[in-house]
């Protein structure tokens, strides 16, 4: 114990008086108390209302520490908020200051801790009392409401299903690398998915409104909450319930041919009701692939005329660019073109068409698009539109797509790449998926990468990591090696290497989130 005089000193003679204590001749102008330094060391004790034992209560399933009164953080041993979280449990600190704190090492398996404490009080008008002890701590084992959830049928709080009705997965997978960007997915506690779509399950109700908050910012989509009665209890008139999120993702697809509604189309800017759908975000954009106009149809406006998609990727027809001419009209990366394309499984036949894809095509390239000619599709729209005297002389006989890159192909059947992407710890389903399943989720999956390696916009919303595993040949940038179909190279589809990232989990890293 140290005691500190605040009194200034002074040059004049003192009086000198007599410890009441002890008889020491003692400083009269500076005693406190009538007492010298050494009596004040043993009457004075300014840590006798602080307490000298205290409970540390500690999960044994997932070594959460209780922070009172229902709170349970992580803390390591010996850390900061360990102390932060000691010092907390101990009655009286707050009337004293806190000079200095740190752990005393004990036996590990003692469970014991023991932390050392520093205080300062003023005993006396003008005298500081500084004094030093220890608090023993008695770690003791209760299970926090969590972990004691997980034993019961009640193990999540709330539930978000996302769902949508189409034949393919290319949208999960999109938004999946999405969830991967921005870690939504970091509080939930389970990842079920399911025939069509994906089951989200959250300890907390708030976790799944700010996962359903992002849905809304990423992709247009319509959510219905429910909510269950799990639990009442009739003397407090607590009640606890589970809620289930129900959000559905419109169904239509990037590349997808869209017959408008004649009235949504002309609200939406007047455009051609035989449109192309060119991207999905937080809208559905639209595109006149024989004029170049855009348009938006929000989330909302859908909701409130639903249409189907006339035809989608899986209907694509392989055709060959015989002459390509510009026509002048560019928007962005989009040119407005004339070409002349056949079959390519009956070059005698030939079309003319008008597309955007003037930037791209050269004669000789493949290209995939919609053979209309001859189809016969079972939609009202696309009747109404075949029978209108204003818009059947619009509808053309081929609506080209996207441009067909030729991959060189390994022994197993799948392009070679040097990239790869990372996935959601998803669990399976109650039952397994049948073995044609599979070959069409494993289809999907290589469309949706060769998206990635052709559309650089859709590349800068996900991240792209280096596959350690295969040999980068180029060090500026990573070729797919395509090459035509007369053997020239084609320079379409290359991943720069500064887009791509270092898996930090193969460097031993780790990655948070």
């Amino acid at each position: 114990m140290e005691v500190i005089n605040q009194h200034p000193s002074a040059h004049q003679t003192a009086a000198t008086i007599l410890c009441c204590n002890c008889g020491t001749p003692i400083d009269g102008t500076l005693s406190a108390g009538a007492l010298c330094q050494e009596c004040i060391r043993l009457t004075v004790d300014i840590s006798s209302g602080i307490q000298r034992e205290a409970v540390l209560h500690i999960c044994g399933d997932c070594d959460r520490w209780l922070s009172p009164p229902t709170s349970w953080v992580v803390a390591s041993p010996e850390s900061r908020e360990l102390l932060a979280l000691c010092l907390r449990k101990l009655r009286g600190l707050s009337k004293v200051r806190i000079i200095d704190a740190s752990f005393v090492w004990t036996e590990p398996h003692s469970r014991r801790v023991k932390v050392k404490i520093t205080i300062q009080q003023e005993a006396f008008e003008g005298t500081i009392i500084q004094q030093t002890f220890e608090v023993e701590y008695v770690v003791a084992n209760q299970q926090c409401f969590d972990c004691k959830k997980s034993y019961t049928h009640h193990t999540w709080r709330a539930c978000v299903q996302v769902r949508q009705k189409v034949p393919h997965k290319r949208t999960f997978l999109y938004l999946e690398q999405l969830i991967l960007r921005h870690s939504a997915h970091r509080d939930a506690i389970n990842i079920k998915e399911v025939h069509d779509g994906i089951d989200f399950f959250f300890s907390a109700r708030n976790g799944a409104e700010r996962f359903v908050d992002f849905l809304n910012s990423v992709v247009p989509v319509h959510v219905n909450k429910s909510q269950e009665l799990i639990s009442h209890d009739i003397h407090t008139s607590t009640k606890q319930y589970k809620f289930s999120y129900s959000a559905e993702i419109v169904p239509l697809c990037k590349d997808d041919l869209l017959a408008l509604p004649v009235k949504l189309a002309r609200s939406v800017g007047n455009i051609a009701p035989l449109a192309l759908c060119y991207r999905i975000g937080t809208a559905i954009n639209v595109l006149d692939a024989t004029t170049l106009q855009t348009a938006s149809i929000s989330t909302k406006e859908y909701w409130h005329t639903p249409f189907a998609y006339l035809a989608n990727v899986q209907d694509l027809t392989e055709f060959i660019v015989l002459d390509i001419e510009p026509l002048g009209p560019v928007k962005g990366h989009l040119i407005l073109a004339e070409a002349t394309v056949s079959l390519a499984n009956d070059m005698d036949s030939t079309y003319y068409v008008r597309t955007h894809l003037g930037g791209v095509l050269h004669p000789g390239d493949s290209v995939m698009g919609y053979h209309l000619t001859g189809s016969n599709f079972n939609n009202d729209q696309y009747d109404a539109l075949s029978s209108s005297r204003a818009h059947s002389s619009t509808i053309p006989d081929v609506l080209l797509v996207k441009k067909l890159y030729a991959r060189k192909k390994k022994a197993s059947g799948k392009a070679s790449r040097n990239w790869k992407l990372k996935r959601l710890a998803k669990e399976e389903g109650d039952v397994l998926p049948r073995k044609q399943d599979m070959e069409r989720l494993e289809r999907d999956f290589e469309l949706f990468l060769r998206e990635v390696e052709e559309d650089g916009e859709m590349r800068a919303g996900i991240r792209v990591y280096k596959d350690g595993g295969k040999k980068v040949e180029n060090k500026d940038e990573m070729d797919v090696d395509d090459e035509t179909v007369d053997g020239s190279e084609d320079e379409g589809v290359k991943i720069p290497m500064s887009q791509l990232l270092e898996d930090m989990e193969e460097m031993g890293l780790g990655e948070e989130g």
